[in-house]
């Protein structure tokens, strides 16, 4: 296939995808282009929200129209690491161990309420989410393409919850909130759309829009196929050293962050059928690609949000001019 005929592909498939998300979900279409284009990056997402606002439902249909494998693990305080990644039993007839394979060997896991889990375990998906591979026992195990973690928590003022690590929390490529509905029209249309369904779960009238190999064609076209200039780099550089250098951030974002910023934007260019990124790119997902890496100074914590701190340096930062993917 040449450029044309691969952005061509890519832009219908994508439009599906995102259409038919839409059927099942009611949400602002900018948050589901959000989450398609982390997912073509081989990113990771994080939804964070109060109970009940359709964050479990989303991440199984978002699996579900992908045409991806599926596996989902509901975080307790008493979950532990093997009952995640797996671990070895001794079969006795056989006289050796058996490897029993944990939730993790999916293509889209779902990691429901992350946050009631103690850290120990909350661990058990560092190596899985950085390196697409998990270590048992002394072995490694390569996980199929794609892996993505789609993971949901509760605001951590909520009882029986923990603060997900600092490490833990930068592997989430980008973190989102789902939102309460914005109109009465979309609260009747979540009912209308209940009604329809005759069951709480509509996950079974989902179409795959794709099929895992052409999801996974997408994810290659998004690293070879989308350029990014010169200025571009610069551009997402000088974001993330103007947000760390805040005088109210303690810790700020790392290079991984500006690598994820750099991933996602691409992500987003290939959806609107383009091969190369324009500032605006950039500028619709930096504040949630940056936000959840902030550590704010004790001092501002109860004074401003982390979301806020990346809202005004965005303003210091002079955008590019790029034109046709050229500077």
């Amino acid at each position: 296939m040449n450029r044309e005929k691969i952005l061509d592909f890519c832009r219908e498939k994508l439009e599906l995808i995102i259409e038919e998300v839409c059927r099942y979900f009611v949400a602002r279409r900018e948050l589901i282009v959000k989450i398609v284009a982390t997912m073509i990056s081989s990113g990771h997402i994080l939804f964070e929200d109060h109970p009940g606002l359709g964050k479990t439902l989303l991440a199984k249909i978002l699996a579900k129209v992908i045409g991806c494998d599926f596996r989902r693990v509901q975080f307790t305080p008493d979950l532990l690491p093997a009952d995640i990644i797996g671990t070895k039993v001794w079969v006795p007839g056989e006289g050796t161990f058996r490897l029993v394979k944990g939730p993790i060997f999916t293509n889209v896991l779902l990691a429901d309420e992350i946050n009631r889990a103690p850290p120990k375990t909350q661990a058990a998906l560092l190596e899985a989410m950085e390196e697409r591979q998990v270590t048992i026992e002394g072995e490694t195990y390569r996980l199929d393409e794609p892996f993505i973690v789609l993971a949901t928590q509760n605001p951590i003022e909520y009882e029986g919850t923990y603060p997900l690590p600092e490490a833990l929390l930068d592997r989430f490529t980008i973190k989102l909130s789902t939102g309460y509905p914005q109109s009465e029209d979309e609260e009747v249309e979540i009912l209308r759309r209940r009604l329809s369904w005759k069951k709480d779960d509509p996950t079974d009238y989902v179409k795959p829009a794709v099929t895992k190999e052409e999801f996974v064609l997408i994810q290659r076209a998004v690293e070879e196929v989308v350029y990014v200039d010169e200025c571009i780099m610069k551009f997402i550089a000088n974001i993330v050293r103007t947000v760390r250098s805040d005088p109210r951030v303690l810790a700020g974002p790392s290079p991984r962050g500006a690598i994820a910023l750099l991933k996602v934007s691409r992500g987003v260019a290939l959806i609107h059928g383009r091969d190369y990124v324009i500032p605006d790119d950039v500028l619709f997902v930096a504040v949630d690609v940056l936000s959840h890496r902030i550590v704010l100074k004790p001092e501002y914590v109860d004074e401003v949000r982390p979301e806020q701190v990346v809202i005004e340096n965005l303003r210091k930062v002079p955008v590019p001019k790029v034109a046709h993917g050229v500077s």
